[in-house]
């Protein structure tokens, strides 16, 4: 790790949004904790697409210029301000950004949050594996999209990406089929490596039918889309009785058929769509931090663990988004500062 002066620390900061050169590596005053907060040293900081949206000024939830991307941190308690008691110096702890007023600001050697940000970290959680926890969380608020109904099958596109992975495998610990599509052999052979049982071809208009050969004519209970399009079509064809469909983006834009006349032709099968995001819970505490909670649980007990990451020095942020926009990454890309 780059050491910071006593009053100095290293950050990656954007003055105006754009492409992976506006990414500045820059000195910014150590910041020292005020009352009731806590100092994090950072050992590791997860890098994402949130962080691209952050990057190019695109993202609803944007945090104001100039801006620090980075919404997981993974560190060490290293000083506390004036009346903290829940934590104490020595602490190993993960600072999600969703914990925070606005997202961002954790691509820097340091921060001071408020005590109650933190989640404090079991020894056996490495410092690279926690700042995937908060793609365990956001799977496992997916899979409560249907009130947590009994399932059997899930699908999956796009089955080596860091949210469909940790969909995967929290899906498996609970003894779900996982169905993914993945496009190349390499992504394919780290699906497997991540959870999914069954890979099917990608081809949208053949999905449908893969899905109901694998599952003897029944469907799957969740499909989870991040693309939209033909793609959410094909995942409502693919769904059991009762099933439901679950749109968390569209990479791809709407789709152009008329949804509701699709899930009319499919009437017999009682249909239910949901569009998803993590922010639905940005009000209620208690929901968000105990999904958390679970997140760790489920990884230091070792019912789920972090895909393998590759790991990249805090300086060279502009070259990890690059790797970023190109789609050019396996597993989480972890900034080591």
């Amino acid at each position: 790790m780059a050491t910071a002066s006593e009053g100095t620390m290293k950050a990656v900061q954007l003055q105006v949004p754009g492409g992976p050169d506006v990414l500045s590596w820059v000195d910014l005053p150590l910041p020292r904790p005020g009352p009731g907060q806590v100092r994090v040293r950072a050992q590791a900081i997860g890098a994402g697409g949130p962080d691209v949206l952050i990057r190019n000024g695109t993202y609803k939830w944007m945090p104001p210029l100039p801006a620090i991307p980075g919404n997981e941190l993974a560190g060490v308690v290293d000083a506390v301000g004036p009346g903290v008691a829940r934590l104490q110096v020595g602490d190993r702890v993960l600072v999600s950004a969703r914990e925070l007023p606005q997202r961002g600001g954790c691509y820097v050697q340091a921060i001071c949050v408020p005590e109650a940000v933190p989640f404090v970290l079991p020894d056996s959680i490495a410092w690279e594996d926690a700042v995937s926890l908060g793609n365990f969380q956001l799977a496992l608020a997916l899979l409560a999209s249907n009130g947590n109904l009994p399932a059997q099958a899930i699908l999956v596109p796009g089955a080596a990406g860091g949210v469909a992975t940790a969909l995967a495998q929290v899906a498996r610990s609970r003894g779900l089929r996982v169905i993914g599509t993945a496009s190349t052999p390499e992504k394919r052979a780290f699906a497997l490596e991540n959870g999914v049982t069954d890979l099917v071809d990608g081809d949208v208009q053949a999905l449908p039918q893969r899905v109901m050969e694998l599952t003897g004519g029944r469907g799957v209970d969740l499909a989870f889309d991040h693309v939209g399009a033909a793609l959410f079509v094909a995942c409502l064809r693919s769904l059991a009785p009762s099933g439901m469909a679950v749109s968390y983006n569209i990479l791809a834009g709407p789709p152009s058929a008329d949804v509701f006349d699709e899930l009319r032709k499919l009437l017999a099968r009682s249909l239910a769509i949901r569009t998803f995001s993590i922010h639905a819970v940005d009000a209620d505490v208690a929901q968000r931090r105990g999904l958390m909670e679970q997140a760790i649980a489920l990884m230091a007990s070792g019912q789920v663990r972090a895909p393998r990451a590759m790991r990249m020095p805090l300086a060279e942020a502009r070259r990890a988004h690059e790797l970023l926009d190109s789609g050019g990454t396996l597993g989480k890309l972890v900034l080591i500062p």
